[in-house]
């Protein structure tokens, strides 16, 4: 179980059609594609950039975690993903030191991957989420 590397950084936005001229017209990076991902109420957006991405996160409806984040916060920032050898086993370590989770368990997330967020509570306020590539993907 480690860290291999910073898999994206997600920036949730209304307005992810600003967001592609910005990144591909002004800073040359190309976009790779969008999926919906129902479960988190999302479409994402990617950019990569020399093996991680960006990743602008549409809400799907107002009723979605990105949607109130939105309301509460303004766009912005919304999470630093990390991706992971042995997501499993870093859930029970980490829950046995009393980090909290926003799931009881990995979930299925956009790119074939299972996920997890570690609360912010336990993170000095930032989103954190965990990815590892599933064996089915």
């Amino acid at each position: 179980m480690k860290i291999k590397s910073i898999d994206h950084i997600a920036i949730a936005t209304q307005d992810p059609d600003g967001f592609r001229h910005f990144f591909e017209t002004l800073l040359g990076i190309a976009f790779a594609g969008s999926e919906v991902v129902e479960r988190e109420g999302v479409t994402t957006h990617f950019y990569p950039v020399q093996g991680t991405s960006l990743e602008v996160l549409e809400p799907l409806n107002a009723e979605s975690g990105v949607a109130r984040f939105i309301e509460k916060r303004g766009p912005g920032l919304h999470h630093i993903a990390l991706s992971v050898e042995g997501l499993d086993a870093m859930v029970f370590k980490l829950r046995q030191t009393g980090i909290q989770f926003t799931t009881d368990s990995p979930v299925p997330g956009a790119h074939g991957k299972r996920i997890i967020f570690i609360h912010p509570k336990s993170t000095g306020g930032v989103l954190i989420e965990l990815s590892e590539q599933s064996a089915n993907a």
